[in-house]
């Protein structure tokens, strides 16, 4: 998970970590790249605004690049409606709007995680 709030990774951790997920989190998108290539995660979890930089970015480099095209990426926002641009090249696979209910959060990794492959 990447936010620049760390109250906000500390919650989200704690409840993924709950539901039996293994959790690795970031401040800053800096070093993006190189926590998914020591990582391998299965999802990205990633704010819109981030102090340095605009997670919509972060993602369209994770997706135009081969070795993390394939990982689901889900932004989450409280400012920005993406659900629109889904399907745009580049796009997060989903899109999760802050303030966001647990349930839904779950809802939606699982889906992302667990989706049959096309």
């Amino acid at each position: 998970m990447l936010d620049d709030d760390q109250s906000i990774l500390d919650i989200v951790t704690y409840i993924l970590t709950e539901t039996g997920y293994e959790v690795r989190t970031l401040l800053t998108g800096l070093r993006v790249a190189e926590a998914v290539q020591n990582f391998e995660p299965h999802l990205i979890l990633m704010d819109v605004m981030l102090a340095e930089h605009d997670g919509r970015v972060i993602c369209r480099l994770l997706k135009e690049t081969i070795a993390s095209c394939h990982i689901p990426v889900m932004l989450i926002s409280g400012t920005h409606d993406l659900a629109d641009s889904l399907n745009q090249p580049g796009a997060p696979d989903d899109f999760l709007a802050k303030p966001f209910d647990i349930d839904l959060l779950l809802s939606k990794i699982a889906v992302q995680l667990y989706q049959p492959s096309i």
